[in-house]
This record gives C-alpha cells, structure tokens and sequence, in this order.
C-alpha cells in the first residue's frame, strides 16, 4: 500500500478493514490455490504480526491511536514490505504455512532491497512438484534446448502483447499498435539467434520498437527509459516511476508462478546466467509489454499516484488471469521442449 494519510488500505478491488469486530479464522478451513488468489500486498509504514491465528499489521506513523489491519493470507500470492516496516518470525511462519512470497523493497515497491533467491523469500514449509524441476534441469543443462526454450518464451511474449494490445480500449483509440513487420522482424531475429546475446539483442530492438509505438500514442515525446528514477514532476518521470514499480509486481506474480511449479529461481533462460534468481526475469518478462507497459504510460501521461497505478495493475493481472496463465505457458515450453523432442530423437 501506498505511503500517506489515507486510512483505508487497497489493493485491486479489495479494501483492508480494521479488524474490530472480526471473527477468528478457522484454521481449517480451505486455502485457495495459488493461481487462483486475488491479492497483492504493498505494506509500508507498519508491523506485521501474528495473533490470534490471524495475519495483522499495526499502523506506524506515530499517530496517537494505531489501528490494526488484517491480511487475507489465504487469498494472498505475495506481499512485499516497504519502507518502515517490520514482521515477526510468527507472521513469517503463517505465510510460509500458506504459500504466501515475501518480499523486501523500497519506497512504491523498488527497488529490490533484501530477499531471497533474490526476489522473494519463498515458502519452504510445503511439498512441491518435482516433475517440472526435474524436465526443467534435463534442459538447462543443454545449451541446444535452453536457447530453444528461449525462442519459446519469445514466442509466448510477442503473442501476449499483441492479443493484449488489440483487446487494450485506450490503446485502440490512440491507434497503438504493432505492425505486422515489426513482429515478423522480431520473430526472425529470434529464430535466426545461435547463442543468447543474440536473442537478447533480438529483445532490445523489440523493447525499443515497442516504446517508441507508446511513446508516440502518448505524446510523451521526452521520455527515456531510465530505470531507478525517483522524479514525478513530469509525465515521462512518473511514466519511469510506474515501470519500475510495475516491474517489481510482476516479478512477484512471476515467482509465485515459479514457485508452484517447483522449479528453481536460480536456472534462466535468457537473462543473469550469473545472477541467482533471474529466472522471475524470464518469466515476468513473458506479459510485462502486455500489461505494465501501456498501464504505465497511460497511468504516468496523467496524474495517477503510486496507489492508483498499483490497484488498477493488480485488478488488470487479476482479470487476465496472469499466474494461471503464466504457470500454463511454462508448463507447456516444457512439454514442447522436452517431450516432444525426445520423441523427435528417439525415432
């Protein structure tokens, strides 16, 4: 949640009430599936607690009366903890219980501060699937398939923006698109790609292709794409702001993704071969042109705040169904990748 005076506390749709009143939740009951839950967390400004077997936090900003706020945690997929604030080993314990990502960041959500693997802290408290981690290992371990997988998710990423794009109302009446040229320029290159700077240098060109289509749609003739920026006094300032932190927000639903799956953070694709954890990169980079991008710049050309962008992001991966997806994606590079290629071989 967004820093300030506001006592009511979002995210998507949802609105975080103080826990007056509140029945205890029944440690028994059901927890909802990973992909199927509805709420991200920013939490600033407060401690996160235990009680009760429930998920609190307490407001810390010195007021003469703090109030109590609880968590979903059985509808949560990840909460990130931002400036100012602390959480107990207890809370720790049911987050982990639950399948709930942790998170360490800085003011609106970036940058990265401390986690683990080195986007979130994931749960070690649960089974997870050895399948995908195993097919997952048998192909990293081969540069042939790895940069085969890296053509897949290319592939994934160019067709999520686009159908994205096309379905995107405020990009249709901008006239955003992507030409039909520019896409097949792209797919080529990646075909075409022996070794992974060149499929990266493939993804450059697209990034920029595609900055320069919203650039243009938003009239944001000054911006750059400078990551780290704290400004917000300009459109193209607030526009940098947003993409970082709607990056670090993917990053989460991209971990939870991963996480489900059972595969480690720690074998990419494409970026950081020498950066634990660059496997969220991969994976979140399969939608952020098709979400984060435009929402930035649409978000970032008007007077939006942290909190505003933050809600409509959440409620826009939630409607697309982004883990869902995300989790059936990767499952079926692996199948195409591993499966059937055996197949292939053994004949």
């Amino acid at each position: 949640m967004a820093s300030g005076k506001d006592d009511e506390y979002r995210t998507g749709s949802n609105r975080l009430k103080p826990t007056s009143g509140l029945k205890k939740s029944d440690p028994t009951s059901r927890a909802i599936l990973l992909s199927k839950r509805a709420n991200a967390f920013l939490i600033e400004r407060a401690r996160v607690m235990q009680k009760d077997g429930r998920l609190l936090f307490l407001t810390q900003r010195g007021e003469e009366i703090e109030q109590f706020f609880n968590i979903p945690y059985k509808n949560t997929a990840f909460l990130l903890l931002g400036l100012g604030t602390s959480i107990t080993e207890s809370a720790v314990r049911l987050l982990a219980e639950s399948g709930v990502m942790v998170g360490f960041v800085g003011t609106g959500g970036s940058p990265l501060l401390s986690a683990v693997d080195p986007v979130f802290m994931t749960p070690q408290s649960e089974y997870r699937p050895t399948e995908y981690m195993q097919d997952w290992m048998r192909m990293w371990l081969e540069e042939p398939r790895r940069l085969a997988m890296g053509r897949q998710f290319m592939a994934v990423r160019s067709k999520w923006v686009q159908t994205a794009w096309k379905k995107n109302p405020v990009l249709s009446s901008l006239s955003a698109s992507i030409d039909d040229a520019d896409t097949q320029k792209f797919e080529l290159a990646v075909q075409r790609a022996q070794t992974t700077d060149e499929m990266l240098s493939a993804e450059a060109v697209w990034s920029r292709m595609l900055y320069a289509r919203l650039r243009s749609a938003f009239e944001a003739n000054g911006f750059k794409r400078e990551s780290g920026k704290r400004g917000k006094g300009s459109p193209e300032e607030r526009i940098n702001s947003f993409l970082d932190h709607g990056n670090y927000i993917a990053y989460g639903y991209a971990a939870v993704a991963i996480y489900a799956l059972g595969i480690s953070f720690a074998l990419p694709v494409l970026h950081g071969k020498t950066r634990r954890g660059a496997l969220v990169f991969d994976v979140a980079d399969l939608f952020k042109d098709a979400i984060v991008m435009p929402l930035a710049f649409e978000m970032g050309s008007g007077n939006a705040t942290d909190q505003e962008f933050r809600n409509e992001l959440i409620d826009q991966c939630l409607q697309a169904e982004v883990i869902d997806t995300l989790i059936e994606n990767i499952k079926s590079c692996i199948i195409e990748n591993i499966h059937k290629n055996q197949i292939v071989t053994e004949k």
